[in-house]
C-alpha cells in the first residue's frame, strides 16, 4: 500500500468517529499489497493491450425464531412453460395464480421475511388485464398472467425502492425499471419487492433495516445475499421466480444456498435503468427461478429478446468443461467437496468431457474487487453519509466510510487486475465450452457466523461466499448456478457453470441440469 496511507487513514476515521471502520481499511491494505506483488503486475497490461482483449461494455422484523431440529422438506412447483400451457387452456387464470401467491406470501412471509413491500393492488389490477388479454385472444408469450417478484432495489412505479435502508424508506419510484417494463410488457405480474442484504452491500443479508430475510428449509440460517428475499420466495414457492441484482455474487450466492437457479447474465445484456446502483463497473441484473427453462425465459425478456418455451437440444457428449483450479477453489466444506464430486462424476457418465482449468491467476479476485466496489460504492452514498451517516446499518455504513479512502493508484491497478483476470478466462473458454466450479464453499450458516473453518483455516463468512462467484463479476463473463443432488435432509449446494455467451450458457445449463436430475 501507499507509505503511510493506512496510518493516516486510520487516524483520519478514528478523528472522524469511525475506528470501527478499521478492520474495513486493514482489508483495503492487503488488497493493495496483494496486487502491487502479483506476478503479472509489470508486463501482464502490455501484452493484453496488444492483444486487443478489452472489457465488455460496459419498520425492523422480530430476531429470527430459533430452528427446529430437522429441515423442512424442499417442496416441488410447477414450472412456467406449463403454467403458460394451463393459462391458455383456461385450466387457470392470472387472477387465480396471482391469489395463490398473495395468499402464500400472508401466509409465510411472517415466518421468512422474504418481502419488504406486497403490491397487492398492482398485482391483481395487471392480472386482470391479463386474462382479459387472454379472453380477446392477446397473447404476451409464455410469461403473460405469470406471477413474480423484484428485489427492493428495481423501481416500480408507485411503489417505494428502500434498497432495505432507512435512508431510502420513502423514496417512491416516478416509473418502472427498464427491466420491469420489459417483464409488465411481456405479461408478467409483479406481486411483491423482496428484502435484501441493505444497498446489496453484502452477501450475508443479515444486514437490513427490515431484518433479515430467513431459509425456508431451516429458518436459523442465512439465505445468503444479497438478494436473499428473492431466493428464498423462489425456494418456498412464493411467486414463479424473482429478480435479482449481482454485483458481487449476490444472484449465485442465495439461489445455491437456498437450492434453486440463479442467473448472471453477461455484463450489458440487461439494462440497469432504474436499478440502484451498487458499482457500476460491476452491477448485472438477473433471474432467480426454479429452473433453468423458467430462467432462460426471464432473461429474454429481460434482455429484450421474445421468450421462447422451445425445447433445446444440447447433448452434453459434445461439450467440453473445464473445472476451475486455483487456490481460491481449494477450501470447501467436506459436503460440498462430496455434493461437488458427485455432481462431476454424474456429469462424467453422462458423457461430459471433463479436464482441469488451470486459472491461478483468479486468485487475485478478491483484492482486485474489493477497492473497486467500495471505492464506486461509497462515491454513490457520498451525500447520504453526510446527511443521514446514521441511518445506514453499522457494518454497511463501515464499508462505505472504509471506501472512502481507498487510493487511485490503488483502484487504478485494480482494474488493470480486471482486464488480466478477463483475458484469463476468455483464454480458458478458448479451450473448453464451460468452466466448472462450487458456488458457494459452503452451505448455508446459521445467523450470526462470523467465520467458518475450512481445513486448518478460518476464514470469514463474508470472505468465503464471495469468494467462489466474485472472480466473474470482474470478468463480466456470465454464470449460471443450479442445484446438484445432496442427501436427504441436508442442506442445498450449487454448482456455477461460466461461459463466453449468456444463450449458450443457457443451453449447457439445461442439459447439466437435465443429467444431475437423473
Amino acid at each position: 500500500m501507499l507509505p503511510e496511507w493506512f496510518e493516516t487513514a486510520r487516524a483520519d476515521a478514528e478523528r472522524r468517529g469511525l475506528g470501527h471502520i478499521v478492520p474495513v481499511l486493514e482489508a483495503l491494505r492487503a488488497s493493495g499489497d496483494r496486487l502491487r506483488q502479483a506476478a503479472w503486475a509489470e508486463h501482464a497490461m502490455a501484452r493484453i493491450a496488444l492483444r486487443g482483449a478489452a472489457l465488455a461494455p460496459a419498520a425492523i422484523a422480530p430476531p429470527p425464531p430459533e430452528a427446529g431440529a430437522v429441515l423442512a422438506s424442499a417442496k416441488t412447483f410447477p414450472g412456467i412453460a406449463a403454467t403458460a400451457a394451463r393459462l391458455r387452456s383456461g385450466d387457470v387464470s392470472a387472477s387465480s395464480l396471482v391469489e395463490e401467491a398473495l395468499d402464500g406470501i400472508a401466509r409465510d412471509n411472517p415466518r421468512l421475511n422474504a418481502f419488504i413491500t406486497v403490491t397487492t393492488d398492482l398485482a391483481r389490477a395487471d392480472a386482470a388485464a391479463a386474462d382479459a388479454d387472454l379472453r380477446t385472444g392477446v397473447d404476451r408469450g409464455p410469461l403473460h398472467g405469470i406471477p413474480i417478484s423484484v428485489k427492493d432495489l428495481i423501481d416500480v412505479a408507485g411503489y417505494p425502492t428502500t434498497a432495505a435502508s432507512r435512508v431510502r424508506q420513502f423514496d417512491v419510484a416516478g416509473a418502472d425499471a427498464a427491466v420491469v417494463t420489459r417483464l409488465r410488457e411481456a405479461g408478467a405480474v409483479i406481486v411483491g419487492k423482496t428484502n435484501l442484504h441493505e444497498f446489496a452491500l453484502g452477501p450475508t443479508s443479515e444486514d437490513s433495516a427490515y431484518g433479515p430475510p430467513r431459509h425456508p428449509l431451516d429458518t436459523s440460517r442465512i439465505t445468503g445475499g444479497s438478494s436473499g428475499g428473492s431466493a428464498a420466495a423462489v425456494a418456498a414457492g412464493l411467486g414463479f421466480a424473482s429478480i435479482g441484482t449481482d454485483t458481487g455474487c449476490s444472484v449465485r450466492i442465495p439461489a445455491a444456498l437456498c437450492g434453486v437457479v440463479g442467473l448472471k447474465p453477461r455484463f450489458g445484456d440487461v439494462p440497469t435503468d432504474g436499478v440502484v446502483a451498487l458499482s457500476r463497473r460491476l452491477d448485472h441484473v438477473g433471474p432467480i427461478a426454479r429452473s433453468v427453462a423458467d430462467a432462460r425465459l426471464l432473461y429474454q425478456v429481460m434482455a429484450g429478446r421474445p421468450a421462447m418455451d422451445d425445447a433445446l437440444t444440447t447433448a452434453l457428449p459434445s461439450l467440453s468443461a473445464g473445472v476451475v483450479t486455483a487456490g481460491f477453489v481449494d477450501r470447501l466444506a467436506d459436503d460440498v467437496r462430496a455434493a461437488f464430486a458427485a455432481a462431476l462424476d454424474r456429469l462424467g457418465a453422462a458423457g461430459l468431457a471433463i479436464e482441469a482449468a488451470p486459472l491461478g491467476v483468479l486468485d487475485d479476485a478478491a483484492a482486485a474487487y474489493l477497492p473497486i466496489c467500495l471505492a464506486d460504492a461509497a462515491a454513490l452514498h457520498a451525500a447520504t453519509l453526510e446527511t443521514q451517516g446514521g441511518d445506514y446499518t453499522p457494518g454497511v455504513r463501515a464499508r462505505l466510510e472504509a471506501g472512502r479512502y481507498v487510493a487511485a493508484e490503488d483502484y487504478a491497478r485494480a482494474t488493470q487486475a480486471q482486464a488480466v483476470l478477463r483475458h484469463a478466462v476468455d483464454r480458458a473458454l478458448g479451450r473448453a465450452d464451460v468452466l466448472l466450479l462450487p458456488t458457494s464453499p459452503v452451505t448455508a450458516p446459521t445467523f450470526g457466523t462470523a467465520s467458518v473453518r475450512l481445513g486448518d483455516v478460518e476464514e470469514s463468512t463474508r470472505n468465503a461466499l464471495l469468494r467462489l462467484c466474485q472472480p466473474f463479476n470482474l470478468t463480466r463473463h456470465p454464470a449460471i448456478t443450479v442445484p446438484v443432488p445432496t442427501p436427504p435432509g441436508t442442506l442445498p449446494v450449487g454448482l456455477q457453470l461460466v461461459a463466453s455467451d449468456t444463450e449458450r450458457l443457457l443451453e449447457i445449463a439445461l442439459a447439466v441440469e437435465a443429467a444431475l436430475r437423473q
